[in-house]
């Protein structure tokens, strides 16, 4: 025979809550049916439900990952006249959002219902739950309604949650065309970290070019250029289409930026791919060709043996 969740009404209020509290951690579920007899007990004998007792009882759901029973514990203080701030929706929506069942969105609705409108603060606190359940599909949708009912000023914190769960999932592709949608719809303004992040995300799993279309996004937002993680890449693995669609990327006006040059040129000779790094010197305009670190850099990594061979500029 299953175990019942059981209380002793006939405690004193602050006993009887935490009672109520610690039979939580051994029952297999939440009688509702006795758990509102020690709320009406309590609120027949002129006392207040009050946020610090709701804190006490989800407290043990919380423990042992019934988080579900969160939601349905404040259904019943509400029934005994507690009255729920948008700060105790937002913790409940966090929760209830972080197990991925989709009782998080019905208590927007009844959050609505009650007349406490979900602001931006509400749905970060959703976002980061449905990010915390590894639903970032889902989170994303949350993000797309948080931005059309509250707008896009306060979205950037959830918005970079959703690109780290896209990420996490090994998803970067996703993650970019939702930085797209949201740049080019909403104008979302992505921070520079969030950029980098996603663009090293692409990079290791095969989204190259994705990843070059997010240094146009950069410019037009003021960052400048994320390098390291595109010469790390091609100085391993890049072709030679790679390197001039990376310097086409990067270049200023008309001609690439000489120290983008100088790093790439030097990152392929520090990975013994001699033959890449002339390739790259050779398809150089002149006055990167006659530059002194320039050819300092093949003396520097001249092959061990190798005949003194000029580098012709």
């Amino acid at each position: 025979m299953s175990t019942r969740w059981v209380v002793q009404i006939s405690l004193p209020f602050r006993t009887a809550f935490s009672s109520s509290r610690k039979v939580v951690m051994w029952s297999k579920e939440l009688s509702m049916q006795l758990f509102s007899r020690v709320v009406e007990t309590f609120t027949n004998g002129e006392n207040s439900l009050t946020t610090p007792i709701l804190d006490m009882v989800v407290k043990s759901p919380i423990e042992v990952n019934r988080l579900k029973e969160c939601g349905t514990i404040l259904k019943a203080m509400e029934k005994g006249g507690f009255v729920p701030t948008s700060e105790v929706y937002n913790k409940i929506i966090f929760h209830l959002g972080s197990v991925d069942r989709g009782e998080d969105v019905l208590m927007i609705s009844e959050m609505k219902a009650s007349g406490n409108c979900p602001d931006s603060k509400t749905w970060t606190s959703l976002i980061h739950g449905q990010c915390l359940a590894g639903n970032a599909k889902s989170a994303s949708y949350s993000v797309r309604t948080m931005v059309e009912e509250v707008g896009v000023t306060d979205a950037g914190h959830a918005f970079e949650e959703v690109l780290k769960g896209f990420c996490r999932k090994r998803k970067a592709t996703d993650a970019y065309n939702f930085l797209s949608e949201m740049v080019g719809q909403h104008q979302l303004r992505p921070c520079h970290l969030a950029y980098k992040m996603l663009i090293q995300s692409l990079l290791v799993q095969g989204g190259f070019n994705e990843a070059l279309s997010l240094l146009g996004l950069m410019k037009g937002h003021g960052f400048p250029p994320v390098l390291e993680p595109f010469i790390d890449r091609i100085s391993k693995s890049g072709t030679g289409d790679d390197v001039i669609s990376f310097l086409k990327a990067v270049t200023d006006r008309k001609f690439p930026p000489t120290t983008v040059v100088v790093l790439m040129i030097e990152a392929f000779l520090k990975a013994g791919r001699h033959n890449e790094a002339h390739n790259c010197f050779s398809k150089s305009p002149s006055y990167i060709r006659n530059h002194a670190d320039v050819l300092n850099l093949f003396v520097a990594h001249k092959p061990v043996g190798a005949s003194p061979t000029a580098v012709v500029a």
